[in-house]
């Protein structure tokens, strides 16, 4: 049996286990793919760990995408080391292990889904971290007008000249929202009730599109956009093609999409009605 997972801290959030392993079974694969716990400072081992065990293939999340880069071991991708960012692992060997990048991709189609218009819009993303940088490094790639605000004005600046953006600090976003056509959070905040806004909802307009890549539950981001006649787009649909992206290198089938958005939507429910 092929072993699949993902390594994160946090974790116990992820959907990643019931989307794939619905994709798995709907493609006749004898597999199966696991959640698993790794902190920053043991990636190294846990990869090493699952190539010497056998694993087929991997996903990174929050806080790994970015620590994998200094990895000396793994083989990156050309786009994932343009992005300086891996999401994607896959083994053909205790020593042959590769990086990829399918965020960028994923995040692309949620929003070609939605109706939003990328190329000559002016798109504000707001966090600098792994999925930021797949993000804006796709997005500048499709023609669009990126700023990048932070809580370290350092890092928000070091990426935005890297893809040929601006940078700015999170106190600048009550001038930069209002300004924008597109705004995209690729925080984890949101990802827990009770999270702080990261802007007011007064900022937000009906000509926009909000974009926030939490998946877990409709973050207040969205909830203000929505009231604001703004286009809302949650996380899911990222979530689900660059997951299919990620199995389409694994196994080099054609992942079934249909079937990987039916199984994060129903875990979602299952989620809120046990919440509730």
């Amino acid at each position: 049996m092929k072993i699949f997972g993902i390594f994160g801290d946090p974790i116990e959030h992820s959907l990643s286990p019931a989307m794939q392993n619905a994709a798995l079974r709907a493609l006749g694969e004898k597999a199966c793919y696991h959640a698993f716990r790794v902190k920053k400072e043991d990636l190294e081992d846990a990869l090493l760990g699952g190539a010497a065990m056998g694993f087929s293939g991997l996903n990174l999340t929050i806080p790994l995408k970015e620590k994998a880069l200094e990895l000396d071991f793994l083989q990156l991708d050309p786009l994932a080391k343009a992005i300086g960012a891996v999401n994607t692992v896959s083994f053909s060997g205790p020593r042959a292990i590769a990086g990829y990048n399918t965020d960028g991709w994923g995040a692309l189609l949620a929003l070609q889904d939605a109706g939003v218009e990328i190329r000559g819009r002016s798109v504000l993303i707001i966090g600098a971290g792994g999925a930021a940088r797949a993000i804006a490094y796709t997005l500048v790639q499709e023609g669009a007008v990126i700023s990048i605000a932070n809580r370290s004005p350092k890092r928000a600046k070091e990426l935005a000249a890297r893809v040929g953006a601006m940078g700015f600090c999170l106190c600048d976003l009550g001038r930069l929202a209002p300004q924008a056509d597109i705004i995209i959070n690729c925080t984890s905040v949101g990802m827990r009730e009770g999270d702080p806004r990261l802007l007011e909802g007064r900022l937000l307009q009906s000509h926009q599109a909000v974009f926030d890549i939490v998946y877990n539950r409709e973050t207040e981001l969205l909830q203000d956009a929505r009231a604001a006649g703004a286009v809302a787009v949650d996380g899911v649909m990222m979530l689900v093609y660059q997951g299919a992206k990620a199995l389409q290198i694994w196994t080099g089938k054609e992942a079934p999409v249909d079937v990987m958005e039916r199984a994060v939507r129903e875990a979602l429910l299952a989620r809120q009605a046990g919440e509730g």
